[in-house]
């Protein structure tokens, strides 16, 4: 079902749209950035797993002949936990086939559930924020990668417009307590090749919201293998909590970078400290080969820091914390801004 918003730019899109094949897509275009956007679809959407936001999944973006985002794995299975490799192919479950600037509200980064999880019994209700009202099937510890019941499909409205995509989702969960009406705006800047996400998010319950959420960031730029190319800088001296195999990539300072190019199973993981304050949050991740990166800041703080790398993406994740009384906004918001480097 459409219909045309008064002002008459826009359209409003309900779950009930006719599909096109793979799914509906919104294309925003400011005459510099090029941007594909999977919107939610219950039947046959890009992404319907419980783990990610499934507002603002972006399939594609291209800027200056170069392309930034897009699927890191060959195809889908819903019978895997997170990712396999398969010979030549990357096999993805149901819950990590996201793609782009993607976002996961999460409790703590150490307890990846969704507001109510441990409060809940076994068949009551939790919430998690971007995806609607979910069943807790039994006692054991909430897993991101598992696949839970969704009790309540919360439909989604989607504004489009030519430079824009507008989100908006309501659930109330009598079962456990909580709610939210959630707004999230895509938006790119008038001839500039920058993109705006913003968000609010409006506690509609009778408890207190408290949550982390990251966004995932999976860069895909120009399909180049992760290796030495490839660098992620921040603006402080990143502390390593924890990485694997330092045999292929390495932290100088404030820069992840890499020792060789991935191949196979090769994987790079780093948990980061060091950071204090909303302008550190802020990363650069470019390709000096190709000669273009992206530029990503924010108005909220670091609360945690996770980079992870394979051989087809890098996804630099930061967490910010969130928390909303009932009846009370809030609000934040992301910038990207893509660039190509100087040829040497």
């Amino acid at each position: 079902m459409l219909k045309r918003t008064i002002a008459g730019f826009g359209l409003w899109v309900c779950l009930a749209i006719a599909a096109h094949a793979g799914g509906p897509q919104a294309q925003l275009d400011n005459g510099v950035l090029h941007v594909t956007v999977e919107l939610p679809n219950g039947a046959d959407g890009f992404y319907h797993g419980t783990r990610f936001d499934w507002s603002g999944v972006i399939s594609g973006l291209t800027y200056a002949g170069h392309s930034f985002y897009g699927p890191w794995f060959t195809r889908v299975d819903p019978a895997v936990r997170d990712f396999i490799f398969d010979g030549n192919d990357i096999v993805a479950g149901k819950q990590s086939s996201a793609s782009g600037p993607v976002e996961e509200f999460v409790h703590t980064a150490n307890d990846m559930s969704g507001q109510g999880y441990a409060e809940a019994k076994a068949g009551g209700t939790f919430v998690k924020i971007g995806v609607g009202i979910l069943r807790k099937p039994d006692e054991q510890r909430y897993s991101q990668y598992r696949d839970y019941e969704i009790v309540n499909l919360a439909p989604w409205k989607v504004r489009v417009r030519k430079t824009s995509v507008e989100f908006t989702q309501k659930v109330v969960d009598p079962g456990s307590g909580y709610g939210y009406l959630y707004t999230k705006t895509i938006r790119l800047v008038s001839g500039q090749p920058r993109m705006v996400i913003e968000h609010s998010l409006k506690n509609l319950g009778r408890l207190p919201i408290a949550t982390d959420v990251y966004d995932h960031n999976f860069l895909v730029l120009d399909h180049q293998a992760t290796g030495p190319d490839f660098t992620v800088s921040l603006p402080f001296p990143i502390q390593t909590a924890r990485s694997s195999r330092a045999t292929i990539g390495q932290i100088d300072g404030n820069r992840v970078s890499y020792k060789q190019v991935f191949a196979g199973r090769d994987t790079f993981d780093v948990t980061m400290n060091g950071f204090g304050t909303a302008k550190d949050n802020d990363i650069r991740m470019e390709n000096a080969r190709v000669g273009a990166g992206v530029h990503i800041t924010s108005d909220h703080p670091f609360v945690h820091g996770e980079l992870w790398s394979i051989r087809t993406v890098i996804g630099m994740e930061p967490y910010i914390e969130l928390a909303a009384k009932p009846g009370e906004t809030i609000h934040w918001i992301y910038h990207y801004e893509y660039y190509t480097l100087p040829k040497n």
